[in-house]
């Protein structure tokens, strides 16, 4: 037998070489997600249970990222939290809330309480506006029946705009009028959507997010490979899930190759597929149709892969192996596990990955999912691996109730762990991406492109 040397991020550094740079605001981090998306930075949240939801996709995408909502819930809770991102940031809302004119009070209030906002747009039964109810209208009100149109600010009093209205002239509007949201109506006065100061000062503070042909933060969803989930595809798809990611601990399969022609071949989108570890895995599932390959087995911090099943390569020969065959047909490679450092970022990049996928270094922060335990006067968070087993049994309760064998069938490739408290997701995101950006320096070279071209690695 021909054993092949392997190596991981800790056996290599980059040879240092003469820098270009004379600041980091002169880097760019741009970079491919798929083969028709892009993200202003090389990274996106891993889709666990324990880091990504609403909360951590919308942080990701303002920065220039994305997140990848996970699948261990129901299809619509999951969808929710699509939904959650899509709206979270627009230049117009497209379906903005609304009530009918003959509904009650309880209806705003539990409206407005539910979905995070200051108001409720009110129309009749043909879609024309017909007011306003805020917050604050509804602040001190008890009548809980009471009818909404004796509430709310009457069409007649509201400023409104037309289709077609730029940006720049709706602030001026929302700003000489002191107003919070601006109606979109057409001639008949027909509702179209609404914008929101909230939405253009958002625009303004994060110029680099990650948004949509429509203005909307973009997000990924995670789907399995089962027959329940082309039904989970087609409904995300539907919510505006911009990409979806077939995700399985073993990627390179005839189940997930099958998965992935049978999704191309029913719906128009973009497709992560994986996860694989070697040129042949690639090959199969860019054939298959996949626009982009997550390569990582065994590779993160809290999967226990390679004990348990003896399987996997270390993860930068597996970048590089799978990303040399993949340059060949222009589909980027999503480097998933072993991250632990900004330099290994840096090192996944440098081996051919455009992104790189984190789970453990976000599973501290505020954003993700869970509470905060505080341990021997220290504050952690929880996280698990998805082939753990609190996360299949979490996986079988959603089909209904769980029963010894189904206990009894698992055989766990994840473990639960607890991280340290990190504080904001975007904190720890700044500190990784000015380490990129030192370690593209240290390369010589001011973008991703020129790191893979140029990269020279020593042992």
């Amino acid at each position: 037998m021909n054993l092949k040397e392997a190596l991981t991020f800790d056996d290599v550094l980059l040879v240092p070489k003469k820098s270009i740079v004379n600041s980091r605001k002169d880097i760019s981090l741009k970079t491919r997600l798929s083969k028709n998306i892009n993200l202003n930075i090389p990274i996106i949240s891993a889709n666990m249970d324990t880091v990504t939801e609403s909360a951590m996709a919308i942080s990701l995408a303002k920065m220039g990222g994305l997140g990848i909502i996970h699948r261990f819930s129901t299809i619509e809770q999951q969808v929710n939290e699509v939904l959650k991102v899509k709206r979270a940031e627009n230049i117009i809302i497209e379906k903005p809330f609304t009530l009918l004119e003959n509904s009650k009070l309880k209806d705003a209030k539990e409206l407005i309480e539910e979905n995070n906002v200051s108001g409720i747009l009110i129309i009749n039964n043909e879609n024309k506006l017909q007011g306003i109810v805020t917050a604050r209208d509804i602040l001190f009100e008890d009548n809980y029946e009471k009818n909404i149109s004796e509430i709310m600010t009457k069409r007649n009093k509201l400023i409104t705009a037309s289709l077609g209205i730029s940006l720049e002239k709706a602030q001026e509007i929302l700003h000489n009028n002191k107003l919070e949201k601006l109606p979109i109506v057409d001639e008949n006065n027909y509702l179209h959507g609404l914008i929101t100061s909230s939405d253009i000062f958002k625009i303004k503070q994060y110029p680099h997010s990650t948004k949509d042909n429509k203005g909307r933060l973009r997000v990924g969803a995670a789907i399995g490979v089962k027959e329940e989930d082309i039904k989970r595809a087609q409904t995300l798809l539907d919510a505006g899930a911009d990409v979806l990611v077939l995700d399985i601990a073993h990627g390179h399969a005839d189940i997930a190759i099958n998965a992935i022609k049978r999704l191309k071949k029913e719906f128009n989108f973009e497709l992560i597929a994986g996860n694989v570890a070697t040129k042949e895995g690639t090959e199969d599932l860019i054939s298959a149709g996949a626009d982009a390959i997550k390569v990582g087995v065994g590779s993160g911090s809290i999967c226990i892969t390679r004990l348990v099943a003896g399987s996997g390569v270390p993860q930068l020969t597996a970048v590089l192996d799978c990303a040399e065959f993949a340059d060949k047909y222009n589909i980027p490679i999503i480097s998933d596990g072993g991250i632990r450092t900004s330099g290994d970022i840096t090192k996944a990049l440098a081996a051919g990955a455009s992104t790189v996928m984190i789970g453990s270094l976000l599973a501290g922060t505020d954003e993700s999912p869970g509470f905060v335990i505080n341990k021997n006067g220290m504050k952690y968070k929880m996280t698990r691996g998805m082939a753990g087993v609190a996360a299949n049994l979490s996986k079988k309760s959603l089909n209904g109730k769980i029963n010894q064998e189904d206990v009894e069938d698992i055989v766990p490739e994840g473990i639960e762990a607890m991280v340290p408290y990190r504080g904001k997701a975007s904190e720890v995101i700044k500190q990784l991406i000015g380490g990129l950006k030192s370690g593209l320096s240290y390369c010589g070279v001011d973008n991703l492109q020129d790191l893979k071209k140029n990269a020279e690695f020593i042992k």
